[in-house]
């Protein structure tokens, strides 16, 4: 599905979706973490409470679903979220700091206040996506405003030409 990325194989922890909800306690915003954080293939959707301001960096959350999860606060840096779910999801206030959203599903995401440098959005999923008040770089949003599935609204509120 991906062919240019080649990942570990899948972790076999009995538990390793429930690792998303202690974060990567000593991630950094560099991607630094004693062991990966596998959340590939599991489950969070309309999770409430246990995502919120959780670190995940250096995660690989490929083919993940977080539908309608709040993921408000979170840290994501250098995150590999390529073909995940994330519709309605709630980042406010996030660090999407180097996270590769290629292929992901982030219909009515919510990206208000929320960090976007070096993250990669192609072919991605952003419609109804909100991006009031991101913070964003000059060569990112020129990125981020090819996607053409980023309603007026949404290209508005970024400054797409």
């Amino acid at each position: 599905m991906f062919a240019m990325q080649r990942l570990p194989p899948l972790s076999t922890e009995p538990n390793r979706c429930e690792k998303a909800f202690v974060g990567n306690t000593i991630g950094q915003a560099n991607g630094v973490y004693d062991k990966p954080i596998d959340l590939r293939f599991c489950d969070y959707t309309n999770d409430k409470s246990n995502l919120k301001g959780k670190s995940l960096a250096a995660a690989l959350m490929s083919n993940a679903k977080f539908d309608g999860a709040d993921m408000t606060e979170v840290v994501m840096s250098k995150a590999y979220a390529a073909g995940a779910s994330f519709i309605g999801v709630d980042f406010t206030n996030a660090v999407l700091d180097r996270v590769n959203f290629e292929k992901a599903d982030l219909k009515g995401a919510v990206f208000r206040n929320t960090v976007l440098s070096g993250s990669t959005f192609n072919q991605a999923q952003l419609e109804d996506a909100v991006f009031e008040d991101t913070i964003i770089g000059y060569i990112d949003l020129q990125k981020l405003c090819t996607n053409t599935s980023i309603s007026d609204d949404g290209r508005a509120e970024l400054g797409c030409r």
